[in-house]
């Protein structure tokens, strides 16, 4: 049984702006971005998936984001250090809760930023590690002697696609959902050498967030949005679980940044 970390939204909203997609004239609404929340962790619930949840912070509206909070390998808790130092208060909340739940915590080199499993995603044995926007690329050599794993950067060059998470989503070991004009030309010959079975989608579905997904075995939950990606992604084999999350898109989320996995 798998375990998604989540934090409830209750502190949530566009209190400032730090993509492209944060407006703070166009706030989310409270009533709306609960529904939305609940049904997600409903739906996990539905699929099998065991929940744990950290408390929110007043004025951590960011904090309902929690794949941006580290990256999981196995009792290790590798703590993000955030870009923005409107996100920086996060971090204290989350090392507290992982080290109460037994793990380690293992912090990045002083002075590199790093944003966890939204910019870290394993592709089988292989770490994937977005780039350049928010997470920087010395923080890769750091990466992979600590876990004694192969990391590869992926350099993203739109800021609409500020985190991998975005536009860069693992079905399994061989087939990976990506948006090619959110990569470098050097990334995208990684990905095109690299993954057995790579598969573009298309403009629509990644301005959706399409990329967005969690894919729970051949299970995938994404924005409702997403209806030519939900006809691949049946092609491919998944059962596809689509929901609303328009209120979290308002801040540059949808469904697979609203999750972290603990295992």
């Amino acid at each position: 049984m798998s375990t998604f970390l989540l934090c409830p939204p209750q502190f949530y909203g566009i209190e400032y702006e730090i993509n492209p997609w944060m407006s703070k004239d166009i706030q989310a609404i409270p009533y709306l971005a609960w529904k939305q929340w609940r049904a997600l962790h409903e739906t996990l619930q539905q699929l099998g998936i065991r929940i744990e949840q950290v408390l929110p912070q007043s004025g951590l509206p960011d904090m309902v984001f929690t794949a941006n909070a580290g990256l999981i390998h196995g009792k290790q808790f590798f703590s993000s250090r955030f870009r923005y130092p409107v996100r920086q208060g996060e971090t204290p909340h989350y090392e507290q809760w992982f080290e109460e739940m037994g793990y380690q915590i293992v912090v990045p080199p002083a002075g590199l930023c790093f944003e966890g499993e939204g910019d870290a995603l394993w592709v089988g044995e292989t770490l994937f590690v977005g780039c350049c926007i928010r997470t920087d690329p010395a923080t890769l050599p750091w990466l992979s002697g600590r876990l004694n794993k192969r990391v590869i950067p992926l350099e993203l060059v739109d800021p609409r696609f500020y985190h991998l998470d975005t536009c860069f989503c693992p079905l399994d070991s061989d087939r990976v959902l990506y948006y090619p004009p959110a990569f470098s030309d050097a990334s995208l010959d990684l990905i095109l050498a690299m993954i057995p079975r790579p598969i573009p989608i298309q403009k629509n579905d990644a301005v959706q967030f399409g990329a967005n997904a969690i894919i729970v075995d051949n299970h995938a939950v994404i924005h409702a949005g997403g209806v030519a990606l939900a006809k691949t992604l049946v092609e491919e084999g998944l059962t596809v679980h689509p929901l609303d999350f328009s209120e979290f898109i308002k801040a540059g989320g949808s469904a697979k940044c609203l999750v972290l996995k603990l295992s």
